[in-house]
């Protein structure tokens, strides 16, 4: 599989969005690729976070965010379960489940419910070792312009995601536990 020819399907060469999703995604998925040699997982798991890393936020377009170049109809919290959707239909199901549970640190019923967010009422946290790992990977970089390729530190994304729900900085958290072990926070 080559996720820059999914990219390409949706995204225009040239265009403000296909520089951002490919700059971003290569971002994640090098940082996603060290962690998962890193806890030593095996070859096919590391493609697989490479394919996923690259294509977690194939749902963009679909969304109004126009500052980086996107004038869809949805909010850009959709970007996850709409590209599961697109990653369903083109017959990547695993690759879906990235997509759609990497926004925030995962965002569970009990968020959706409470926020009345605009997305289907199901947990849409991480569970896979490569869920987990792009999750994680996916926070230390920014889409906005401006701030494109500048790696955040664990600190900076704990408070950041503290400001949207105390939860996403705990699963944040737990996750630098698990992705870093010994690291101390």
């Amino acid at each position: 599989m080559d996720p820059e020819k999914i990219i390409h399907k949706f995204y225009s060469p040239g265009s403000k969005a296909y520089g951002i999703i490919l700059r971003h995604g290569r971002c994640v998925a090098e940082k996603s690729l060290d962690i998962a040699e890193n806890l030593g997982l095996e070859k096919s798991s590391i493609e697989f976070v490479h394919e996923a890393a690259m294509l977690h936020d194939i749902g963009i377009f679909l969304t109004h965010a126009p500052s980086i170049g996107c004038f869809g109809r949805s909010p850009y919290i959709c970007h996850g379960f709409l590209g599961r959707q697109l990653l369903d239909e083109l017959g990547f199901p695993e690759h879906g489940l990235v997509a759609e549970r990497h926004t925030g640190s995962g965002i569970t019923a009990d968020n959706i419910r409470r926020n009345s967010l605009p997305l289907p009422c199901r947990n849409m946290v991480p569970l896979s070792i490569e869920e987990k790992i792009i999750c994680f990977a996916d926070k230390f970089y920014s889409k906005s312009p401006g701030k494109e390729g500048i790696e955040k530190t664990i600190p900076e994304i704990i408070k950041e995601l503290a400001v949207i729900d105390a939860t996403h900085a705990e699963r944040f958290a737990a996750l630098a536990g698990e992705m870093l072990p010994g690291m101390q926070l």
